[in-house]
């Protein structure tokens, strides 16, 4: 249910995939509302709260509309089959209502009168042709777990059958998977089942040529440029084996053309590669057993000398988009995502991405970016260069001086910080443990708080007068600036005040008048609206 205090949050975040806020001060037409609710439902659910503007910054206007939410609530499920939620909220003397919408279920959208509806802008519109497909495609069963007609146990690699042996007997402890039958070992791990093979067994163990038979689309492609404009590949290699028995050599690969930053700490060099290993091979899993291999492409390894380009067919899987892929998990292929649970490769059957997040920010290099993925392929970049030699080493000094452990929510929040940004508000409650350890700050407090990484980092990045441009004037000294502008001036008003703190709120800039007029050294002289203020003395 949303509570005010989730209300105020979504108050100041711009408009995301499940919230839509309308005015609707004295109306709001029933059709409408509908159509609203199967768009959000369509788009795995959400809120809609009327009595807000949609555009930032956001007014509580107040709405009048459907004061008899219950019988709407009704005639909702009796039309669409699903029950919403009305939740009536007042603040600043204004009632507000949300209404919760749940999400269609899994590979079904959801219609009204004959049209699938979806968001679009400002608007909803009838649902697109490939929206649909997309949709329909959720409810398809797990590709890799499905029989692979005609395929034998000759069609597996020795090689790769040894390392899978390998990596499982030493993940689970268990000496006998060494020496087992192969046969045994395929119906443990549920790559045999029924006597038959599934495509997961020969895509992790096919041996080459069988692969090329049964299912030639599973293949990694290393392209390697020197340039990064450059049309043509200096070297390119195919990868069509069983990824079990490659995996490394594609690692080497990539790692000879892999150069070091080289950090100078103190009397020692610390050398970090461009590229991170676990990065790279997390990146490259994920591409395995998240692809689409319904679709007839390749997965592609693009190196260039600073960035590393990994591209994967399909769209993302299933409720994962590049906003939640840190936390959502959802296996496009569950049976290969198993087999590398087994081997020790990953830690859950997910997507891995938190990992690829917390190496790349703990080296201070760019975030992985996934902004040139689509419906049809998912591209991760990732870039070599640090960003913040300084904040790297800080980070590090932190961690053995406070023994702390950050999560994954503290990192990307102290790259927010780091950056010169104000955090997420999902972030509210990784601040306060943060600020206890002394690694962030708080100022400007109440409505305007704020937060900046502590003083001793900017004083280790040898960067103090970032730091005092960062956290601003102090309040005492914001309210000799007031004071000073009406001794040149004799008077002043809120359009000035605001020339002055262009980056305060009316809100702060009034509670430093407030402020002063309480000790007795300005008072404001005028009707409420076109008055000024003039020094007492």
């Amino acid at each position: 249910m949303i509570t005010l205090q989730k209300f105020e949050q979504l108050l100041i975040m711009h408009e995301r995939e499940n919230v839509e806020f309308k005015e609707a001060k004295q109306n709001f037409d029933k059709e409408k509302l509908i159509k609203y609710c199967v768009a959000l439902s369509n788009e795995l659910g959400g809120t809609l709260i009327l009595g807000v503007s949609d555009k930032l910054p956001r007014q509580i206007v107040g709405t009048n509309v459907f004061q008899n939410y219950s019988t709407l609530q009704r005639d909702i499920f009796e039309q669409l089959g699903f029950r919403i939620e009305f939740t009536e909220l007042h603040k600043e003397d204004k009632r507000i209502l949300a209404i919760e919408i749940p999400s269609r279920p899994i590979g079904t959208p959801v219609e009204y009168k004959g049209t699938y509806w979806m968001r679009i802008d400002e608007s909803v519109e009838p649902m697109s042709q490939d929206q649909l497909r997309k949709i329909f495609a959720e409810a398809q069963p797990d590709f890799s777990s499905q029989e692979c007609p005609n395929a034998s146990l000759n069609d597996l690699s020795d090689i790769a059958v040894s390392m899978f042996r390998s990596l499982w007997s030493k993940k689970s402890g268990n000496q006998q998977i060494l020496t087992c039958s192969l046969e045994q070992l395929l119906i443990d791990s549920e790559l045999l089942v029924d006597g038959k093979l599934n495509y997961a067994a020969l895509i992790l163990l096919g041996k080459r040529e069988s692969i090329g038979k049964y299912i030639a689309n599973a293949e990694i492609i290393f392209e390697y440029r020197s340039i990064d404009t450059s049309i043509e590949s200096q070297q390119r290699k195919d990868f069509r084996e069983g990824f079990l028995g490659v995996q490394d050599k594609i690692h080497d690969l990539i790692n000879l053309r892999n150069d070091v930053h080289h950090i100078q700490e103190g009397l020692f060099i610390r050398d970090i590669p461009y590229f991170n290993e676990e990065v790279v091979r997390e990146a490259l899993l994920n591409a395995v057993c998240h692809r689409d291999y319904q679709i007839n492409g390749s997965v592609f390894i693009k190196q260039y000398p600073k960035q590393l380009i990994i591209e994967n067919p399909g769209g993302f899987p299933y409720g994962i988009t590049p906003e939640n892929i840190i936390y959502k998990h959802s296996p496009r292929n569950r049976r290969i995502a198993e087999v590398f649970q087994k081997c020790g490769l990953v830690e859950r059957s997910g997507q891995g991405a938190d990992k690829i997040f917390r190496k790349t920010i703990e080296e201070s290099k760019p975030l992985p970016d996934y902004s040139k993925s689509d419906a049809y392929s998912v591209v991760l970049r990732l870039q070599s260069e640090i960003q913040d030699v300084q904040f790297l080493q800080f980070f590090d000094k932190i961690i053995n001086e406070k023994q702390i452990s950050f999560l994954i929510d503290d990192l990307l929040l102290l790259e927010q910080l780091r950056q010169g940004l104000q955090p997420s508000p999902q972030f509210q409650n990784n601040l306060h443990r943060l600020v206890e350890n002394g690694v962030v700050e708080v100022y400007s407090r109440g409505r305007g708080t704020k937060y900046i990484l502590t003083k001793k980092y900017y004083s280790y990045a040898n960067q103090k007068g970032i730091y005092t441009r960062r956290r601003g004037l102090e309040n005492v000294e914001k309210k000799e600036l007031i004071l000073k502008h009406l001794r040149n001036h004799q008077k002043g008003n809120m359009a000035e005040f605001h020339q002055i703190f262009p980056n305060l709120t009316r809100y702060q800039i009034h509670t430093l008048l407030k402020s002063l007029k309480k000790e007795g050294q300005i008072k404001y002289i005028g009707p409420p609206k076109n008055g000024y203020w003039i020094l007492t003395v």
